[in-house]
């Protein structure tokens, strides 16, 4: 496949684990490159501000990782949005989970050694990939927390994991609300996921006029494939000819 080089009327949505990040054994175990934070902001200057991370991740985490950076951003897939102007918008706001339900998946976790909780502002997702065994088992009880029909929430499935999230949000929401940012008005976005979350986003994306880009399809599933195309292109476009530090080094 040919990749895209990355123009000034393109804006770009990009998710975190799985695309920009290798996905860890756990989510916090999860390795940053330390040239990542600067890599986003060469490209956010290439585009004159129309980029953002779209994750299931919160806000602040996402915050966390990249640090120092912080940009427009899309946590738990649209729950919380940043722009550009550090306004966020929260939907719904103050929405969490019921206690009895986060009580129900502690108790699992702590028969089932593995199960990972990682509770969010607006959710939570359930961790299996340590213990791919307990898959059914841990379906059928988040099944029985979130039924079909619930009014506020729906099951979102993920690599290895279930998540309990908002109904009423996804990323091809937030692709919408951000395409509005006065940075990304305008232009053609091309949305770069890798699992079943990120088809909402690149669907909004190619409605839009733009495309999406599958990890494993453009990108043969390797995020480091991802951040090279980010390097060449901020290296295509850099006239002063100053060169990025390899990707081990901070600089």
């Amino acid at each position: 496949m040919i990749l895209p080089d990355l123009t000034a009327d393109h804006a770009l949505f990009l998710d975190l684990d799985g695309t920009l990040l290798e996905i860890a054994a756990t989510p916090d175990l999860v390795v940053v490159p330390p040239t990542l934070p600067l890599v986003l902001d060469r490209v956010r200057s290439l585009l004159d501000g129309a980029l953002a991370i779209v994750s299931g991740r919160s806000l602040a985490t996402i915050d966390q990782l990249l640090k120092p950076f912080v940009l427009a951003a899309a946590g738990e897939h649209g729950a919380g949005i940043r722009f550009n102007n550090s306004t966020v918008e929260e939907t719904p706001e103050g929405l969490g989970i019921p206690r009895p339900w986060s009580e129900a998946l502690d108790a699992a976790a702590s028969q089932w050694r593995g199960m990972f909780i990682e509770p969010k502002p607006h959710g939570v997702a359930v961790h299996y990939r340590l213990v791919p065994e307990r898959r059914d088992d841990i379906w059928k009880l988040v099944r029985s927390l979130v039924t079909d029909d619930h009014p506020w929430f729906r099951l979102i499935p993920a690599r290895k994991a279930i998540e309990i999230g908002p109904r009423s949000v996804s990323k091809g929401y937030a692709v919408d609300r951000l395409m509005n940012d006065a940075a990304f008005r305008g232009r053609r976005p091309i949305f770069v996921g890798d699992d079943f979350t990120d088809e909402a986003g690149m669907s909004a994306a190619t409605r839009l006029g733009g495309m999406g880009l599958r990890v494993q399809e453009a990108f043969k599933g390797d995020p480091a494939l991802v951040r090279a195309w980010l390097r060449r292109n901020i290296e295509r476009s850099d006239k002063s000819g100053a060169s990025l530090p390899a990707e081990g080094h901070a600089g």
